[in-house]
């Protein structure tokens, strides 16, 4: 049973005939990444992820890009969520809880979050366009689906407004990373409780 003394982290390794992926968190890092998936623009969102949430995170992945981003982006997304639950245990003593309103330019986008062991994905968002650079949009939404359905969190995303693609998309990354931040931390007065009237989260 993991408690909120113990070591937060998480090796996740999964191998399909489409992707091979390896994956490690540590919780309460200090948002340092190693990351390759091959794919440029998604690379940058998980160093985006990593940095704001202060998880770090080392990802390797070699997919079937001859083919196209999908599967390489939505089992990032399995591994790394199973990760992150393996390296939160029972949950105890997390906040479980958190939300914010993030903007960046033109842009704003609402992120709420409950670490419940109960896996839902609320995905209020529109791109203008398929494409941003060579990533297709969908599959911002594609990844957040399969990271809230393996961590086991319950995630709320919602874009206000916003003109640039690539800005909505940031915003979502970011947004993400500050809540799973707040409500994985520690809350003193929690102390190894596990955060439910239930006793457990998992």
């Amino acid at each position: 049973m993991s408690t909120a003394a113990s070591d937060r982290t998480g090796t996740v390794s999964r191998k399909t005939n489409e992707t091979s992926v390896a994956v490690s968190v540590n919780i309460d890092g200090g948002g340092q990444s190693r990351i390759s998936t091959g794919v440029g623009f998604f690379d940058h969102m998980l160093d985006q992820l990593s940095r704001h949430s202060l998880i770090d995170m080392d990802i390797e992945v070699k997919g079937d890009l001859h083919i196209d981003d999908h599967h390489t982006v939505e089992d990032t997304g399995i591994a790394l969520g199973q990760a992150i639950s393996k390296a939160l245990g029972d949950r105890r003593g997390i906040s479980r809880y958190a939300s914010i309103d993030l903007s960046m330019d033109e842009t704003m986008t609402k992120a709420a979050i409950d670490v419940s062991g109960r896996p839902f994905l609320v995905w209020n968002v529109a791109f203008s366009a398929p494409k941003i650079g060579t990533f297709d949009t969908e599959l911002v939404r594609e990844f957040f689906q399969a990271l809230a359905q393996n961590a086991g969190i319950t995630l709320h995303v919602m874009n206000h407004y916003g003109a640039n693609n690539h800005h909505i998309a940031e915003t979502c990354f970011k947004a993400v990373a500050r809540v799973l931040r707040s409500a994985t931390e520690i809350d003193p007065r929690q102390a190894s409780r596990v955060p439910s009237t239930k006793g457990s989260l998992v």
